[in-house]
């Protein structure tokens, strides 16, 4: 099948990209691939949005029944200790943290909205359609993919109901798939795409929707914390949205550079849940709903060359989230804008398969590149000098550029290791003695994992492979305790009779394992497709 634009994902940036280009030519042919089962059945964010990106698409977003139904009214910044908390003045905080004008949604439920609008506009959309490859052209250049491969056995051969994938050719191949894509990460190695950037970053996060009691509910707030559980060695934090309907998104983002591998990131965010102003918001409520992905907070100096020959990298594929603001649907909505411009320009002017060099310096010197800028110095600063002295110095550096046009004190601060080389010998730490989950507040991953709606074929072959099967036990396991085990908050990974279990049946798709794992040694591929979680209104 041969289209003009192949977009693989539909999340903020890859809708986008296909509306824009609809909305410059009606003709063009836009096919948008999304391996969930529905558009907005893999989309977990926060997330308070901040419109900018979609009022570029839509400027009557409102008249076009657009949900964002619950505006900011309320902003909160707590220091939480054990048993209490200290509240961060608003006048305090850089104007950029400011959320007024934003909105509390499920991002979700907005990416179901967009898919119907361009699907009006005529793009065709194909959710099930999992892309496994990359097909490339005779000059290297990315012409396709495949997509929508079926029925293979467990070992990988064809089984009796197999269906071969389909092959989508296109102009141009925009990657838009969230976090860690596989296909993007294949695009960033082959055509050394991060020679000139530092190394990505990365935090796990993990959201409950609670239902609670309505006369403690109060639509429009936002609520962020630091500090309890997680302590000042480690950075992260919270995040609490008081949306309609009686309902709150909880959450937890542990930051993936953290030294010590006992560290178990689903249990902090299970703990942090009894901390008393939480637990009292919470106490005779339901949770509802629970998920989890990875989280980009590399920032500005991480961001690869985002063009390459036959197509572009979108939205978190490049790793566009503004770490201090907790936002990056904007800045995909942005991204998959430019990005459509850049190749309705090139396909104008006969073009195809070539470099959008256009996209490239647009993204980093328009609205994307400006609001991460001045923010780039917030995580390399909590990294070096930890949350407290990070919060300090980083607020300083976003005051001192926002009065002076973006130029820093600091310059532009190194990242330095990536979150793999990060995790130091399990004797150099001591193990956590988390809490047992009562059920009440706190749950067991397994039983939380029943709430994103997870399913995979079990035939299938699995999605999560080693590139070498000792390592978990022969190096893993003595010299990090295996942190696998931990890390993924899903449940995926077990030690068991000494035997490393891989149950990609949980796989809710966050992708820490390829980010984390200390021997990078395992790689997230995508199963068939309609697989993995199913969340409602994340």
């Amino acid at each position: 099948m041969e289209v003009d634009v192949v977009i693989v994902g539909a999340g903020p940036a890859g809708l986008s990209a296909a509306i824009r280009l609809k909305q410059l030519d009606e003709e063009l042919m836009v096919v948008v691939l999304e391996k969930g089962s529905e558009v907005g059945a893999h989309i977990l964010s926060g997330a308070v949005l901040d419109p900018s990106g979609l009022a570029r698409l839509f400027p009557d977003w409102k008249d076009k029944g657009a949900p964002l139904n619950v505006p900011v009214k309320e902003d909160n910044f707590y220091v939480l200790g054990e048993a209490g908390q200290i509240r961060l003045p608003n006048a305090i905080m850089p104007p950029l943290m400011n959320n007024h004008g934003n909105y509390i949604v499920s991002m979700g439920n907005v990416c179901r909205w967009m898919a119907e609008q361009a699907e009006a506009l005529g793009v065709e959309i194909y959710p099930g359609m999992a892309c496994s490859e990359l097909i490339y052209g005779d000059d290297g250049e990315v012409k396709g993919v495949v997509a929508g491969e079926f029925g293979k056995n467990a070992d990988g051969t064809p089984g009796d109901g197999y269906e071969p994938g389909m092959e989508l050719l296109g102009k141009y191949v925009f990657l838009s798939e969230g976090v860690r894509g596989s296909l993007s990460k294949e695009v960033i190695a082959k055509y050394g795409l991060d020679e000139d950037c530092d190394v990505p970053k990365f935090g796990i996060g993990m959201k409950e929707i609670w239902e609670v009691d309505p006369d403690k509910h109060n639509e429009g707030e936002v609520t962020h914390t630091m500090g309890w559980p997680l302590g000042f060695k480690n950075s992260g934090g919270s995040f609490v949205y008081h949306l309609d309907n009686n309902q709150v998104y909880v959450g937890y983002i542990v930051d993936l550079n953290y030294k010590n591998p006992h560290l178990y990131p689903y249990m902090e965010f299970q703990r942090f849940k009894h901390h008393p102003k939480i637990a009292k918001l919470l106490e005779g409520g339901k949770r509802v709903a629970y998920g989890a992905r990875a989280v980009t907070k590399g920032g500005y100096q991480s961001i690869p060359q985002v063009a390459f020959p036959g197509g572009a990298l979108l939205g978190c594929s490049a790793g566009l989230v503004n770490l201090p603001r907790i936002k990056g649907n904007h800045n995909a909505m942005h991204s998959g804008i430019e990005a459509a411009e850049a190749a309705h320009a090139a396909i104008q002017d006969g073009r195809g398969g070539d470099l959008l060099e256009a996209y490239d310096a647009s993204l980093k010197s328009g609205p994307v590149g400006k609001d991460l800028h001045r923010v780039r110095n917030v995580a390399p600063l909590n990294a070096k000098f930890g949350p407290l002295g990070g919060l300090a110095l980083g607020g300083f550096d976003m005051w001192f550029q926002t009065i002076f046009g973006g130029f820093s004190l600091f310059g532009t601060v190194k990242h330095g290791k990536n979150d793999a080389q990060s995790t130091q010998d399990a004797s150099k730490h001591k193990p956590i003695d988390y809490p047992k989950p009562d059920g009440k507040l706190s749950f067991d991953r397994l039983t939380n994992v029943s709430f994103s709606f997870t399913n995979h074929e079990e035939s299938q072959p699995a999605h999560l492979r080693l590139t070498d099967a000792e390592t978990p036990i022969k190096v893993n396991l003595p010299k990090f305790a295996e942190p696998a085990q931990r890390y993924c908050p899903a449940g995926v990974y077990e030690v068991v009779d000494n035997e490393f279990v891989i149950n990609f049946q949980n796989c809710v798709h966050c992708k820490t394992c390829d980010i984390k794992d200390p021997s990078q040694n395992i790689t997230w591929t995508v199963p068939q497709g309609g697989d993995g979680p199913n969340y409602p209104n994340m």
